[in-house]
């Protein structure tokens, strides 16, 4: 579990699987699911096991979501935006 350890200073909200979450203008939307406790960022197409964010530099595509309606965004290469709408990734898309 990741904890924040200063309070937003220019915070964004978003909202996941429509729950609202607060971020932090101009961080990753993979580290603001992670401060905001989500566990699963998607599931696998074959067995359905939960995945999420691990090396958070775009190489394992472990952290797959699907932004404003768009599938197969890595969460740890976009920048977290005001108003967007993600949602967990099902398999493949």
């Amino acid at each position: 579990m990741y904890t924040r350890t200063e309070p937003l200073r220019q915070p964004v909200q978003f909202s996941f699987e429509g729950q609202p979450v607060e971020a932090e203008a101009g961080e990753t939307l993979a580290a603001a699911l992670l401060a905001g406790n989500v566990g699963a960022f998607r599931t696998t197409p074959v067995s359905g096991s939960d995945r999420a964010a691990y090396c958070m530099m775009g190489a394992c595509f472990e952290c797959l979501v699907t932004i404003d309606g768009t599938p197969n965004r890595q969460a740890c290469m976009t920048e977290v935006r005001d108003g967007m709408v993600v949602t967990r990734q099902r398999g493949p898309a």
